[in-house]
């Protein structure tokens, strides 16, 4: 991963910190606000290339919510890449030109741009590449990626949205995990 300046924290310097509200029901049974916060497990990424902050992780689809045991296992489990028969929704904050290396996650991984431009590729020579913008979503199921931040001197942001998958078959081929130095930030992923 290259970078051209360094995320010792989220926010990235120059975004703003993100408020995340959690909603559910009072003692009463009321609709209420349970949590209003900035996300758990906030960590730089691949020594300052990016950082990042969960949003949201359950441990099972369909999501257990009774008695906030949904918000008990977020607070106390920091997840991987994703979670197993679960969900995981990270948001990633990219230093200026931050460029991942190539790579796939066994999920059905939704990205939306937050802020700035980020280039998505899916080929080592780069023929298959698109720009997303603020709005933009990529949908990506299990194919070879990378992302990098356009800009030379600002940030970047994406919220990504991570559902596990069954086995993916493609051409005969049972597709294999491959996060390349990324997994440096994701030791404890198990299949």
């Amino acid at each position: 991963m290259s970078t051209s300046g360094p995320c010792t924290d989220f926010p990235a310097p120059g975004l703003r910190n993100p408020m995340r509200i959690i909603t559910g029901h009072n003692a009463q049974g009321k609709a209420d606000f349970l949590q209003q916060d900035n996300g758990d497990h906030r960590a730089p990424m691949l020594g300052g290339a990016a950082a990042q902050s969960i949003m949201y992780s359950c441990k099972g689809n369909p999501v257990e919510i009774t008695d906030d045991v949904d918000l008990a296992f977020a607070k106390e489990n920091r997840p991987a890449v994703h979670v197993p028969n679960g969900v995981c929704v990270r948001m990633i904050d990219f230093a200026p030109g931050t460029e991942s290396n190539l790579h796939r996650a066994l999920t059905l991984g939704i990205g939306t741009v937050c802020e700035g431009e980020i280039e998505l590729t899916l080929s080592d020579d780069r023929s298959r590449n698109r720009i997303l913008r603020p709005g933009d979503v990529c949908v990506n199921r299990c194919a070879m990626h990378r992302w990098r931040n356009v800009s030379a001197d600002k940030p970047a942001r994406m919220l990504f949205v991570m559902l596990d998958v069954k086995p993916v078959v493609v051409d005969g081929k049972t597709l294999g995990f491959d996060m390349g130095e990324l997994m440096n930030e994701y030791a404890e992923y198990e299949d």
